[in-house]
């Protein structure tokens, strides 16, 4: 059998502090609020999970969802809310409640919001790499964070490509961890 993993608690909600299967609630998680590029909900153990990364995001109107990129892994995204721009290998597309994106690895992609909610999911197959004490850390060879013209107009690509976060968001204040403070909201089209 599969163990219960502990919820450990924080100032800011509950965490999976383990290994095992959990659940948590939505008034008792984690939320992400990276100034300037919309909020996202923690959805992982402590951590981050090792084969699988999942997210969701609320973003406001014009908050790219991250700097544009690829990965070596698969990434999937499925718009739950409101209406978004998503930039892909350099063509703006127009997304709605209910639209799917699937990024095959080497897609180089971001979503921009409209406003928007977006439940994300990718492979970490080849994206960490996990040391004999257990660490994670990124590889070497996880993919890029690229200058392109068309999401550059958004605010969401670096001046110039680069394989590190903190120069790809350099620009954008620290991510804060907060509380859940309530609903969270919906962007539904008539």
């Amino acid at each position: 059998m599969v163990p219960e993993a502990s919820l450990e608690e924080t100032e800011y909600g509950h965490v999976a502090a383990g290994d095992g299967w959990f659940v948590l609630k939505r008034t008792r998680r984690h939320l992400v609020r990276p100034k300037r590029r919309g909020r996202g909900a923690v959805l992982e153990r402590r951590g981050g999970f090792d084969q699988v990364g999942i997210s969701i995001d609320v973003l406001g109107p014009g908050e790219p969802m991250a700097m544009y990129h690829w990965e070596t892994d698969q990434e999937d995204f499925l718009l739950l809310s409101g209406t978004a721009t998503q930039i892909i290998e350099g063509e703006e597309r127009p997304l709605r409640q209910w639209d799917f994106v699937h990024c095959p690895p080497g897609t180089a992609h971001v979503i921009v919001g409209g406003p928007c909610i977006v439940f994300g999911v990718g492979s970490r197959e080849r994206h960490t790499m996990i040391g004999e004490d257990g660490t994670r850390t990124g590889r070497p060879d996880w993919g890029a964070y690229v200058a392109n013209t068309t999401a550059q107009r958004y605010s969401a690509a670096p001046d110039e490509t680069t394989t590190s976060a903190e120069e790809a968001y350099a620009r954008f204040p620290p991510r804060e961890l907060t509380r859940y403070d309530g609903e969270l909201p919906s962007f539904d089209q008539d």
